[in-house]
């Protein structure tokens, strides 16, 4: 039976003693601890006697605690040993006081920061480096597929995927390329003009378009296009807990998802810098027809025999590491979706600008390699 809270007190040899009963406890515990409070507040040294509690609760021994206040001992309680270790258990918590803890300022921050960021690049490594070992496994697994049984190959999501990632870019890589070309024949007639040779800017446009605006601007396209397709449509399927039923079904998210994207870039980046070339070319030559005169037959002999298809096979040795990059760079993002949409928002915005700092920095080792060899 239920019993309320109460408390009897009395002196025993001078020494103000209190005894409670009854339940100190949330429910049963009503005005018997401020009571006890009002009761204890000029006294101190004072026993408690809790052989009457029948129950107690956490709330109720921070009453009877806070009732006592900074006189409370635990050596003069007596009653069940479990009473006297949860009044001795809520004092202890009682008296532990915050800590403060100082803020790192100047110097100390900055290296802070810096130390965190060198841990979450070395992190960035090895997650990267994981990432790459699956999807060359998953590579090399569904190449033994392709010699051995063809039909075990899922065609249907890599023809879908180039389609649009490689197909449905070709208007706006055209387009691109063609003003490229356009800017470049402008101002290199604009430059050498100065120098009455005005002639040589198709070998300015063959070089400028053949080596380095075809893959460099597809590339670039394709990391704002395609990149944040697949981190986007990655991540919804991540927040939505396709991925995770997808493994649970025994399914590979690499093989089915991953790798139809990445086989679809690298197929289709050779079309896509093709047209890019034929549309770069074509704007240079309408600028050089406009303003020089120079016919199409003129342009196109020039450039067969001062710039030579050289450049343009070193552009296409560049177009599958690129679309290899930009896939990888937009994949592994979009699969680092949290359960937010914020966390896509930053995911998609990662993929871009990581897949673009990619593009530019290959292209600049693979300048430095051709030049090296003399390419």
């Amino acid at each position: 039976m239920e019993t309320p809270a109460d408390f009897h007190l009395e002196s025993v040899e001078e020494r103000p003693k209190a005894t409670l009963s009854g339940d100190w406890t949330t429910d049963r515990l009503g005005d018997a601890g401020a009571a006890l409070a009002r009761a204890l507040a000029d006294r101190s040294d004072i026993d408690l006697d809790l052989s009457g509690v029948e129950r107690m609760d956490t709330f109720g021994a921070y009453a009877v605690v806070r009732a006592v206040g900074p006189s409370f001992n635990a050596d003069r309680v007596s009653g069940r040993p479990e009473s006297r270790r949860l009044l001795q258990l809520v004092d202890q918590a009682v008296r532990v006081e915050p800590v403060v803890r100082r803020e790192p300022r100047g110097f100390h921050e900055l290296m802070i920061r810096i130390g965190r960021n060198v841990m979450a690049l070395g992190y960035e490594f090895i997650d990267t480096m994981a990432f790459l070992g699956h999807l060359l496994v998953v590579t090399v697994q569904t190449a033994f597929k392709l010699v051995t049984s063809p039909r075990r190959v899922r065609w249907a999501p890599i023809v879908g995927q180039m389609e649009r990632a490689g197909l449905d870019a070709i208007p706006i890589v055209a387009v691109t390329t063609f003003f490229i070309g356009a800017v470049v024949a402008l101002l290199g007639v604009n430059m050498l003009r100065q120098f009455g040779a005005e002639v040589f800017v198709v070998e300015l446009i063959g070089v400028a378009v053949l080596r380095e605006f075809n893959i460099v601007i597809t590339a670039v396209l394709l990391a704002g296009r395609s990149a944040s397709a697949f981190a986007a449509e990655l991540g919804s399927m991540k927040m939505n807990q396709e991925v995770d039923a997808m493994q649970v079904m025994g399914v590979d998210p690499f093989e089915a998802l991953v790798l139809p994207r990445f086989a679809a870039l690298v197929i289709t980046i050779p079309l896509l810098t093709f047209v890019a070339t034929l549309a770069g070319l074509f704007g240079g030559l309408m600028v050089t027809w406009t303003t020089l005169g120079l016919g199409p037959a003129f342009f196109l002999q020039r450039i067969l025999d001062n710039v030579g298809p050289n450049h343009f096979y070193i552009a296409l040795s560049k177009a599958p590491v690129m679309a290899a990059v930009v896939a990888s760079i937009g994949c592994r993002q979009g699969l680092l979706v949290g359960g937010d949409v914020e966390s896509l928002g930053r995911r998609v915005t990662a993929a871009v600008v990581h897949a673009i700092f990619a593009i530019i920095m290959l292209d600049a080792a693979f300048a430095l390699l051709y030049m090296e060899l003399d390419l």
